[in-house]
């Protein structure tokens, strides 16, 4: 691994797309540009999002650089968490097996189910009646 290196991943979860690049460095992660404690603001999506670092125990040897769009707190931090899994697998490939036991290699497929016209809803009904 070169210090100039940097290692790339995406990640996708519902309609939230995250670019991640990986670069040798002290732990430091920047998300669009802010700080990551102030872009996932909870302390359940920052845990969520940085999952793969600490399965691997990686936390203080990359500086990260996210890009994330679209879709919403929790699926912006789920497509991190599934690009930073992958960035991880460019560095070391032996990574795998205990990245996928935790399930963070997974593409979460589950979206939104669309809205069907003549309903409400995507499954609500308007109330049935018979006269």
């Amino acid at each position: 691994m070169s210090s100039s290196q940097a290692f790339l991943g995406t990640g996708r979860r519902k309609t939230a797309v995250a670019r991640v690049r990986l670069l040798p460095g002290a732990g430091n992660i920047k998300v669009n540009g802010s700080a990551f404690d102030d872009y996932f603001a909870s302390e359940e999506l920052q845990t969520h999002a940085t999952e793969p670092l600490r399965i691997v125990g990686k936390q203080k040897d990359f500086d990260i650089q996210i890009t994330v769009q679209g879709g919403g707190p929790n699926g912006q931090a789920s497509a991190v968490r599934h690009a930073i899994s992958r960035a991880l697998l460019q560095v070391d490939a032996n990574l795998r097996p205990a990245l996928k036991e935790k399930g963070c290699l997974t593409r979460d497929p589950r979206m939104r189910e669309r809205k069907k016209s003549g309903q409400p809803g995507a499954r609500r009904r308007f109330q049935f009646s018979k006269r």
